[in-house]
């Protein structure tokens, strides 16, 4: 039996507690993101499933484009645990294991082909698109679209994002500045569920 070829190498991120396993090709579809902020949420993810059981420290785990987002506990050190899970990671996926179930991408499929969105909405999402998910993703997070009501638009942080330190200021500073300059409608940005 042959493995795949992979190439894995890690990048560190604003987030402390989070680290980017950044692979050599696309483990999840279209821009699209799966967040496992526990192990009781992981069942749609085997990987997600098998680092919160084998690594006690692993608190979250998110899957975007070509890298995971492993978030660990506090009290652990990078320098003490990132060798061994570099090491099951790039394992599992030269086994070729799968990452997802059959029911989470039918589930994602399912998703993507929900209501149209209305035009303000669809202003909102290409603002974050073009200009705030790609700053995001590079720091090993996403940032997802979740309602706009009367002003208020909220947004989902994962990955690295969410518990990150400086997220609030980014969130703030950042991406609320930007959709108020360019959507005077908008008068406030918050995070949904953090």
């Amino acid at each position: 039996m042959s493995t795949k070829y992979v190439n894995l190498y890690t990048e560190a991120n604003p987030n402390p507690n989070s680290m980017k396993f950044v692979l050599n090709y696309l483990i999840v579809p279209d821009n699209t993101s799966f967040d496992f902020p526990d192990a009781g949420s992981a069942a749609g993810s085997p990987l997600a499933t098998a680092l919160f059981e084998n690594f006690h420290y692993v608190k979250r785990v998110f899957f975007m484009n070509n890298f995971l987002t492993v978030t660990k506990a506090e009290e652990v050190s990078w320098e003490a645990v990132l060798g061994e899970l570099k090491t099951f990671i790039r394992a599992y996926m030269e086994a070729d294991q799968p990452i997802f179930t059959t029911e989470k991408i039918d589930e994602l499929k399912h998703e993507a082909n929900g209501e149209q969105d209305d035009e303000m909405v669809q202003r909102i999402k290409h603002l974050l698109d073009e200009y705030v998910r790609p700053a995001v993703e590079s720091d090993g997070g996403a940032i997802n679209f979740h309602s706009y009501n009367e002003g208020v638009v909220k947004v989902l942080l994962q990955g690295s994002c969410s518990g990150c330190p400086s997220s609030t200021l980014t969130l703030k500073a950042g991406i609320e500045n930007l959709l108020k300059r360019m959507i005077p409608e908008v008068k406030e940005v918050v995070a949904e569920g953090v």
